[in-house]
This record gives C-alpha cells, structure tokens and sequence, in this order.
C-alpha cells in the first residue's frame, strides 16, 4: 500500500478527496488501463492508442501457453454445417423468447434484456433495503464508550493507503431478494396472461387441498402449517420473477403486484401461526403453573435467570416469539449486502480521508476542514467531519447494521464492521449478550468459556446515553437504542407497521427481562438504568392500540390492512374476535380478495384441527364463502373436498346449488365422483338439485286457465334445463326410485301447462325397465317385503303418464291421418275430350282403392285411439289416484294430482267424442257418456259445469245423427 502511495506522489497530483482505483495507479497491465493512462496524456490520439492496444494483445498472445496438437487431434471435428445449424437453431429460439418477452412487457424503452428494477414502493418491506441516507450528523463515540485507547495514530509511511475507485451502483444492488434469474426459468407463458399474478398463483388452490388432504389429523397439524408456508414461498419466489421480469406501468400486473403482497403476508402468518400455537400447545400439557425457583442471592448468572423466567412465564416467552417471527421476516428480504455492494476498503476505514491525509494536502477539504486523527470518536471531538464519500459510505453502513440487527443477524452486522475495518464497532454490539460462567456450577475438572458480558448493566447504561446523543447518526442511535430498550430513539428509524411492532414487543421484553434479572440477582450491587426506562408499562394490547393511532400515517394506514388484524389477534390470542373480525369482511360491500378468503378459510380448519371451537356459526360462513370463491373461480376439483367441511345441511344445499350449473354429461360424472371421494351425501344432493331446478319458476296449477297456443307448442331453455336435470338421478340405480318421483313432478307440470312433446322427453329420460330396477333394489335391501307407498304410488303414476302420453301421440297421429292424408277425389274439367275421360276414370279407381285403404287405416287408428283414451279414462283404481295412502302424504303432490284429473281427464273425454263423431261411431258416443256418468268410475266428478255443457252440446250432434240413421237418440233400434 505504500509503494501505491508513492507511486501516487510522484504522479500527476490528484483533487483533495478524489477517489482512484489502485489497479489504475499500478503499472499499466490491462487493456482498460492503456485506455485510461493514455485518455490523460495531453491531447487524445486514438490511432496511436489503437495501434498501442495491437501491440499489447500481440505481445500477450506470444506469451500465451500452446495446447498439445495431439489432444486436439484426438478431439472429434465439429461439422461446419452442424455447426451452422446448431448456431441458426439457437438464434431462432432467442430471438423467438425476445419477441414474446416483448409482447408480455410491451414498449419498452432501452434493450429488451435490461434489467426492470421493481419500485420499492410496490413490495413490502422495502424499507429493508439498504439505499442511500443523506448525512446529517458526525460520528463520535468518546461520550459514551469512554476514551479509546490510542487517541491519535500518526501518520507514517507504512500506512499509506489509497483508496479504490468505486463503480457505479448498479440495479441489482437495491433489488430486493437480488433475484438475478435468467429469464428462461419464468414461464413466458404467464407473462402472456391478463392478469399474470393470478394465472401464476392459480395453483395454490390446489396445492393448499393436497396439503390438507395428506395431513388430515389432529397430530400432524404443525407439519401442515409448514406445508401451507411453503406452498407461499414457492408462489412468492415465481411472482417476484414474474414482477422482475416485466415493467410495473402495465395494470395487470400492478394486480401481480396485490397477489405478491397478499402471499407474502400469508406466508409470515402461517408461520406466526406455527410458533405461537405450537407454544401454547405444549404449555398446556405443561405445568399450568410452575413455581419459580428460589434464585434469591445464589449467584445464579444472568443467562440462567432468564432461561427460568421464559420458562416459567408463558406470556413473555411468546413475546420474545414474536420478535423472533417478526426478525424471521425481515430476514427473507435481507440480501447479503456486503457480497453485492463493496465497501471499498477490505482493512481500513474512513480511506478517502486517511488518503487526504496521507497526501498531506488535505487538512482543508475544498471550505471545510477534515479530521486530523482517525480514532473513531474524532469526528465529534475535533467538530470536523469525514472526507463526502466516507461520510456516504459511514451512513450505508450504519443503515446496513440496523438491517441485520432487524433480521435479528447481529453475527451479520458485526462480521460487516469487521470487513469495513470498524472491529471496534463489532465490539461495541457484543456487550446485550447474557453473562454465564458454566465453571460456578461445578460437575467437570476442565474450564468452559465464560459466556456474555459480566458488566451488562454498564455497558447497556452507555448504549442509552448514546441513544440520546443527537450528535449521532439517525441508525447508530436506533441501533444502541434498540439494544437498550429505548423505545423513543429506536422508532425513528423504523418506516413500517411491522418494524414499530418488533421496535416495542423488543422494548417490552427488554424491560421483562432486565426487572427479572435486577430481582433475582443479589450478588452485586447493579447501575441503575434512566427512571425513563422505567416510567412506560408496556402489554400486548396496550401496543396494538398505540399501532393504530400512530402518529406515522403509513403505520397507522397498515396496521388496517387485513393481515395485520389477523396477525395482532393470533398474537393477542383473540380467537373469537378474529373469527368475528373476519365474518364481517365477507358480509361486506366491497368483498376480500380471493386469497384471503381461501387463508381465511384453512385458518378455520386450523381452529377446528387444534380443538378450538368458536362462534361455529360464523366459522361455517367462512368456509361457505370460501367454497362459493371457488364454485365462482371454476375450481370444480375442489369443491366437493371442502364441501364435505360444512354442515351436513349446509353441504347438500351448497353443493346441490353448484351442481345446477354443470350440464357436460362428463363433468356431471366427475363432480359426482368427487363428491363420493368427499363423502358427500349424493342421493340427497343429486334429489335437491333436481328439486331446485323443477321449482324455479314454477307455474301454479290452475284449472279453466285458457293456454296459449305458443306457450302449449314451444319449449323454453329453463324447460330443457329442467329437462337434463333428471340426468343426475339416473347415473346410479340405487336412485332410480328418486328419479321416478322426480320426473313425474317435472312431468306433472308439464301436462298441466300442457307442454306434451317436453313432457315426452321427460319420460324418455328414464330407461326402460326402471319399474323392475326398482323392485330389485328393493328387494336387495330388504327382501320380500313390500315396496314403500311412496315408491308403489310413483310407479303408478309413471304409468298413468305413460298411457296419457300414448293416448295423446295416438290422438295425434289420428288427427293428422284423418285432416290431412284423406285422398282427394279426382276432378273432370269441362269439354274434356275422349283421352282425359279416359285417364279421369283411371283416377277414380285409384281414389277408390286409395279411399278404401286409407278408410281402413282411419279405422285401425280409430280403435287404437279409442283404445288409449280408455285406458286413461278407466285407468284401474283412477287415473293419477294413488294406490295407497301414504303415512305421510304431500299435499302439495295429492293437490296436482287432483287437478290434473280435472285438467286432461275432461280432455280425453273429449278427444274421443271427437273422434267416434267424426268417424260416424254415434252409438259409440252414447257409450262415452254412460261411463262418464256411472257411479264406479265418477267421471263426472272432475269436469266443471262450462265442460259438462260443451259435451252435453256434442252429445246432442251425435244424437242427432242417430236420428237421421233412424235411431233413437241413444243409438238403440226404435221400436215399431
């Protein structure tokens, strides 16, 4: 370093406090050095500096090793066209990834590859991240570490240094995490999406069902949590390379961004979750209270005293869990500063003023005057201050410490002094540890290390002063001040809702454990602390409250956001205020993001896994809410498994509701297969869908109500939909008595609306031989004895439609025989000449063979109709009457029933008046109007006054036709 020195003298003198690179002051051996030496020669040439740069790689090329010929001879030679491809191949492909890249990010400006810095602004934490502090202070440490040693070093040749030229900060440096990933580990594909940080987090839905699914008892619970966690740092690392990767002025992923934030958060809770509740786990099976141990005046060290106190007090143990959760977290985002941001100095301090110094030409640094000295306390003692890239460098570093020291990484910060060349500073941070002498205890002849600082109570009254000293930097005083639990000097320089709450939970603690220590131990008399160290009695809820009206704005406005509530109940232990807490963000306006709801949800089963039942009303609306988000997200795998997590009722109805929205016959099949694998009820659900479907809208039954044209003829898409809704019952024979019932109710309302050709594909919903599929189930469960009414009435009643339906398509396909397929008899025009007389009575005699066969058709059809229509009219034991009384009747059923006798049985009647009319079968008619009137099948009883007149009309057309046949008006011979 002073050969450096001199050579430095000799040369070009340099600006007081400008910073070189010593590989530039050294003999040139570079090619950037060439270029550098002969840029500060006078007037720049660039040929001769060109032909310089030739001559030197000549040079070094002559040195350069020569590799054996026969090696390379041995080595396979590479085929210039395989080659050729090889290079196209991988040109094609790169410039395929840039333009994707291109089309994800949009436009860009700058090269395609450069690096996008993610604004600190958007990611949590980023207040961790070392950035450069403006100086505001001096550095001086003699107030309160007393005086160092050597108070002045003179200045000797042999300790000449020169300080190394910095290079300029590059993005990578304030990035949090230092992700520098190639691009090919993101998928491109994400980065194609609307929105990229859904479609990138869409699995941990899945995941999260898996994880429960193979942890699903009570003794694996704590391994679960650490799943959950995991699945959030795997989804955390993929956004934070998806966010990287992109630029944040696009909306969607300022979305990204949200789902980044959400599963960060997420992750920390999980793992709050794990330690506070696994300890309180274990203290429940503990001694609920343990008595504390005589340590009066035994000499017991410091160390030991502490151990019994968390060992005895359960609620200071979790507090100290607490700010080993919250230094946990931090540390996710610390990135090993010192490996990515160099210091430039590997063994001294302060180098850019120690160079001035050196130089000699520095006392005086442009108006201001530097140090003279360079022991650590000059700065304040002399009022000079350090050369302007030390005082920048000082700050970073003092920021840097107060980073690790939240990460709870004091190693870190101590190991940083000392590559910094500040070993005095390391020293002064090792004094909090706790002192214990294992050699008092006895037991072993060989001496242990001394454990901590013997002069604890000193050495943390020095660190309160100096937390006061205003002459000292903003982070040096937070560092010392949160080392000796002053809680006014460490708050400034926290910046976030979580670095308040460690700032007073590691107060809190402090003053727990330093009241122990002064109560129990006797063997010295102890300094006293500051009575402000004293005047303020922290709790837990006490400190939640100060969190929210903090004087901070963004303290303040954080400690609202939603897992920052949770979090300060499970640390509280509020159970019951959180599950509140949460019920009311889903009965809310504005409704929680979807990964909140799926947190809040596992939460519940977390509560539930562990013992813990609370307001199980509200629980069951969480997990409600949670299976809706997931019906609405299209999650269909999922469904049934959380689905089984509710309430029995609650479970049929639920996912009875998310199965009216699936019509693939294949997606039917999988849901139902999920539901079984769920241990769902399906015979009730799969009955409560159809049921949902056939009521919604439901016309009332209504009798003289006069159908329109269109609404008897169409078939509307809710028709169809109640249609394919049968579909659920048919997949298991089991259920095939359920659908039998459920058809008939659909097909009830059909015929009453009279929509015949829907009730038709209603019936042909169910397959044939379903009567005998139902007496089989039957009598596999349970025997010979007879089917239930319920299942006999249906069986009936299906029937009863079946031959009403016959009777209406017999009806049908006679109507259209007799109006439209009745030949027509050929006609002769006038002044027809021999020829066309000729073809006309050809034409007759195939009207009469057409006429005779379509008569004898006219007639088979006749009596088929004829023969439908009975079967309805005298159906055994009534047309829709049940065949046995049930123990419970439906009235709402027994009701239809009754009007659709009243609606299709007067009909009928007179459809087949109609038809014995029309094909000349008057006697026949008088038949139809004995069998309407006799007393054994009560006809009569279902037809309203307006309908008996209107067929007592027809009946008097048909007499009057037996009249003209020379028959009595009720088709009897007349006699003489």
């Amino acid at each position: 370093m002073a050969a450096a020195g001199k050579k430095d003298d000799q040369s070009k003198p340099k600006p007081p406090g400008e910073r070189l690179s010593a590989s530039f002051t050294d003999a040139v051996d570079s090619t950037i050095g060439v270029i550098w030496q002969m840029s500060q020669e006078g007037e720049f040439n660039p040929s001769a500096m060109n032909e310089a740069l030739d001559k030197r790689r000549q040079l070094r090329k002559n040195l350069r090793p020569s590799f054996p010929t026969a090696a390379l001879a041995a080595s396979p030679a590479v085929r210039q066209e395989a080659a050729s491809r090889t290079l196209r191949r991988r040109s094609t492909n790169v410039e395929k990834s840039l333009q994707l890249l291109d089309q994800a990010v949009g436009a860009t400006p700058g090269p395609v590859l450069r690096m996008a810095r993610t604004p600190a602004s958007q990611l949590r934490h980023a207040s961790y991240t070392p950035r450069p502090v403006p100086s505001t202070s001096q550095f001086d440490v003699s107030m309160t570490l007393g005086m160092t040693p050597a108070k002045s070093i003179p200045l000797s040749q042999s300790m000449v240094h020169t300080p190394a030229q910095r290079p300029p900060p590059t993005m990578e440096m304030y990035t949090p995490g230092g992700m520098t990933e190639d691009m090919t580990s993101t998928n491109m594909s994400l980065l194609l999406e609307e929105d990229p940080g859904l479609a990138a987090s869409s699995g941990v839905y899945t995941d999260f069902m898996h994880c429960l699914r193979s942890k699903p008892t009570s003794k694996e619970v704590f391994e679960l949590l650490d799943e959950y966690q995991q699945v959030c740092c795997e989804q955390v690392s993929l956004l934070k390379r998806i966010v990287k990767k992109v630029t944040t002025a696009q909306n969607k992923f300022q979305l990204t961004l949200t789902v980044l934030q959400l599963l960060q958060q997420e992750k920390c809770t999980w793992r709050l979750l794990f330690s506070m509740y696994k300890d309180r786990i274990q203290s429940e099976f503990s001694e609920s209270e343990a008595m504390m141990t005589d340590l009066v005046n035994n000499n017991v060290s410091e160390r030991k005293i502490v151990e019994a106190l968390f060992e005895r007090e359960a609620s200071t143990r979790q507090s100290q869990l607490v700010i080993d959760w919250l230094e946990r977290n931090a540390a996710d985002d610390v990135v090993d500063f010192y490996e990515k941001v160099e210091f430039y100095s590997q063994s001294v301090c302060w180098e850019n003023t120690l160079h001035t110094l050196q130089q000699g030409t520095g006392l005086t640094h442009g108006s201001r005057a530097l140090v003279t000295e360079m022991d650590p306390d000059a700065p304040i003692r002399q009022q000079c201050p350090l050369a302007d890239l030390d005082k920048e460098d000082e700050v970073r570093l003092l920021k840097y410490i107060f980073t690790y020291l939240r990460a709870g990484q004091l190693k870190e910060a101590q190991r940083l002094c000392r590559k910094c060349g500040q070993s005095w500073r390391a020293a002064t941070l090792e004094g909090w540890r706790l002192h214990h002498d294992p050699n008092m205890e006895g037991g072993s002849s060989e001496l242990a290390p001394v454990e901590g600082n013997p002069n604890r109570d000193v050495w943390k009254g020095v660190c309160w002063r100096m937390a006061q000293d205003e002459h000292v930097h903003l982070y040096e005083r937070a560092v010392y001040a949160a080392l000796s639990g002053n809680l006014k000097e460490l708050l400034p320089a926290c910046e976030s809702w979580e670095d308040w709450l460690w700032a007073y939970y590691k107060v809190m603690v402090d003053s727990r454990v330093e009241q122990e220590i002064r109560t129990v131990r006797g063997d010295r008399p102890m300094e006293p602390l500051p009575p402000a160290y004293w005047d303020r009695v922290l709790t837990p809820d006490a400190i939640f409250k100060e969190l929210q009206s903090s004087p901070h704005e963004g303290v303040q406005s954080e400690a609202e956001e939603p897992f920052h509530i949770i979090q300060k109940y499970i640390i509280l232990g509020d159970v019951d205020g959180l599950v509140e807490t949460m019920s009311e963000w889903i009965k809310g306006d504005s409704p929680p993001h979807q990964h909140l709801v799926r947190f809040m949800a596992h939460l519940v089963l977390f509560f539930r896994s562990i013992g813990v039942h609370t307001k199980d009303e509200l629980c069951t609306a969480i997990l409600e809410h949670y299976v809706r988000t997931l019906m609405e997200a299209g999650e269909t795998q999922l469904v049934a498994f959380y689905t089984a997590r509710l309430p029995l009722d609650r479970q049929v109805l639920l996912y009875a509701h998310f199965l009216e929205r699936v019509e693939e016959h294949s997606q039917r099949q999988m849901c139902l297969e999920l539901a079984e694998e769920a241990g769902l009820d399906i015979p009730t659900i799969t009955k409560t869908v159809v049921e949902n479907i056939r009521t919604h809208d439901q016309g009332d039954f209504k009798v003289g109500v006069e159908i329109t044209a269109a609404l008897e003829a169409a078939t509307s898409d809710d028709d169809r939909r109640k249609i394919r809704a049968i579909d659920w019952l048919v997949f298991d024979e089991s259920q095939r008595a359920e659908a039998l019932k459920q058809s008939n109710a659909v097909m009830r309302t059909f015929l009453a609306m009279k929509k015949h050709a829907a009730a038709k594909e209603v019936f042909e919903k169910i397959p044939s031989g379903s009567v005998d599929v139902i007496n089989r189930q039957w009598q596999i469960q349970n025997g010979s004895a007879p089917l239930p009414a319920e299942d006999e009435n249906a069986i009936k009643e299906y029937i009863c439609i079946q031959a009403y339906l016959m009777a209406h398509n017999e009806f049908n396909d006679w109507f259209s025989h007799f109006h439209h397929n009745k030949p027509q008899r050929p006609k002769l025009q006038e002044g027809a000449n021999f020829t066309e007389k000729v073809k006309h009575e050809h034409r007759e005699q195939e009207y009469e063979v057409e006429l005779s066969r379509w008569h004898h058709s006219l007639s088979l059809q006749t009596d088929d109709v004829v023969s439908k229509i009975y079967n309805v009219l005298l159906f055994p034991d009534g047309w829709m009457v049940d065949q046995r009384m049930e123990t419970q009747e439906d009235e709402g059923r027994t009701h239809q029933l009754d009007l659709l006798r009243q609606l299709c049985l007067p009909t009928m009647c007179l459809l087949l008046h109609t038809v014995l009319h029309e094909t000349g079968r008057y006697a026949d008619c008088m038949v139809l109007a004995d069998i309407i009137a006799s007393e054994q099948h009560q006809l009569y009883t279902v037809f309203r006054r307006d309908e008996l007149q209107r067929f007592l009309q027809k009946l008097r057309d048909s007499s009057i036709q037996l009249l003209d046949q020379n028959l009595d008006p009720l088709g009897y011979q007349m006699s003489s």
